[in-house]
């Protein structure tokens, strides 16, 4: 398919970047004058891409990373000042909030994987940014910190994500404290899963993590993603229930099916194979 076919049906927007590589979205945070604060307008960019991919199983994986060496240095702390000025509504300040919390979740659970590359600053929403990645790589410039107490503020879209994937004792130990972690640390927490020297080899990984996506079906992809964060808040017998239901519809489906007969057949299913 055409370059030209494959973004067509991307959003236009202003404050990220949008790059199709054959299956591959590839999404960078651009404003690097403010090392990629979250400004509103960000946030709805970046609602728009993952709502424009969600249902679209070409796109294999997403790639996210900021522009200018930092990844995100969190909500945009003039824009929400600028905003709790104008309104003084607790209520309005709340809504403004929620916003955060619904991309995060919507992130989390899109049906591709979700790769993070992090280089610079991942702060405050930025940190949690990276929690809900599938896949998180990090150079040794990265540096995450929960900062938000430092601004009389709490990290309240983002605690839940973090708490999720840190355990509670990490996440209570950052967020009460504002601690900063490098890559090595935040690798040793569970937050990114390798922690490379620079760019290049960030490049060099980020390769091989999608050589391995290649060789996976996206439909079961999908639902093991769905399986898997579910864990988090269904009761095991109900989840085990759910999770054999999900394997007999899969089992039954083209991909399954494919996928048995390339394995029997000693060859690379249709998914894995170059296009």
């Amino acid at each position: 398919m055409p370059q030209s076919d494959l973004l067509r049906d991307l959003p236009l927007t202003r404050h990220i970047l949008l790059r199709r590589d054959g299956p591959w979205l590839h999404v960078t945070l651009n404003r690097p004058e403010v090392r990629n604060a979250l400004s509103t307008e960000m946030q709805e960019d970046l609602t728009a891409a993952f709502d424009a991919v969600r249902g679209d199983r070409g796109v294999r994986a997403i790639v996210l990373r900021g522009a200018g060496g930092n990844f995100c240095a969190g909500g945009d702390i003039k824009g929400f000042r600028d905003s709790m000025q104008a309104s003084g509504d607790a209520n309005a300040i709340a809504a403004r909030n929620r916003v955060y919390g619904r991309l995060l979740a919507k992130i989390q659970s899109a049906p591709q994987p979700v790769i993070m590359l992090v280089e610079g600053g991942a702060m405050g929403g930025g940190f949690g940014l990276a929690c809900v990645s599938d896949v998180a790589i990090a150079t040794s410039t990265a540096r995450f910190a929960m900062t938000e107490v430092t601004l009389g503020v709490i990290p309240a879209q983002i605690a839940p994500f973090v708490a999720r994937r840190l355990g509670i004792t990490n996440a209570r130990r950052l967020a009460v404290t504002a601690g900063r972690l490098d890559a090595t640390q935040a690798q040793a927490v569970g937050l990114v899963h390798f922690a490379v020297p620079d760019a290049a080899a960030m490049e060099a990984k980020l390769g091989e993590v999608l050589e391995d996506i290649r060789r996976t079906a996206p439909g079961a992809v999908a639902e093991t993603k769905r399986l898997i964060l579910a864990t988090a808040e269904t009761p095991i017998e109900s989840l085990l229930d759910d999770a054999a239901q999900s394997f007999s519809r899969a089992m039954l489906e083209p991909e399954a099916k494919e996928g048995v007969a390339a394995f029997l057949e000693k060859r690379k299913p249709a998914w894995a194979q170059e296009k």
